[in-house]
């Protein structure tokens, strides 16, 4: 017997619960990385909600966009990922990060953890690591 909470419908149970998919912003000076990243990101089932090159153009694209998590390079076009990192943080502090980059050094690692990346992968040897990191990171926070 199928109880229906009273409405003789079994639309009154509760159905599946439905997940959306991880939105994801990509802070990157590579096109040719960023599309990359994107690939591997869409096939563990997450969308790519943006992306850029710049850091003006990140941090106004990412407070647009509100994505889940950025994925975000320390050498942009013009600048570092620093500065989207900090201004991001400021201004919108449930979004997270996970720094990927070939900058890997423990230094940079060290720097952008303490100002509160979630994760840092070095692109060279953990790039199969990413979609992993950037589920992780999300589920630490949401």
């Amino acid at each position: 017997m199928v109880r229906s909470g009273g409405c003789g419908q079994s639309c009154c149970m509760p159905g599946p619960i439905a997940l959306t998919p991880l939105r994801i912003f990509l802070a990157d000076d590579s096109a040719l990385i960023r599309e990359r990243v994107a690939a591997l990101l869409r096939g563990a089932a997450m969308t790519v909600v943006g992306e850029a090159e710049t850091p003006q153009g990140a941090i106004d694209g990412i407070l647009l966009a509100r994505p889940d998590v950025v994925v975000l390079d320390v050498q942009l076009d013009g600048g570092t990922g620093l500065q989207v990192l900090r201004a991001v943080r400021l201004a919108a502090p449930g979004i997270v990060f996970v720094v990927f980059s070939n900058n890997a050094a423990p230094a940079y690692r060290k720097r952008y953890l303490g100002e509160g990346a979630g994760q840092f992968l070095d692109k060279s040897s953990e790039f199969g690591q990413l979609a992993r990191a950037v589920a992780d990171v999300s589920a630490a926070v949401h």
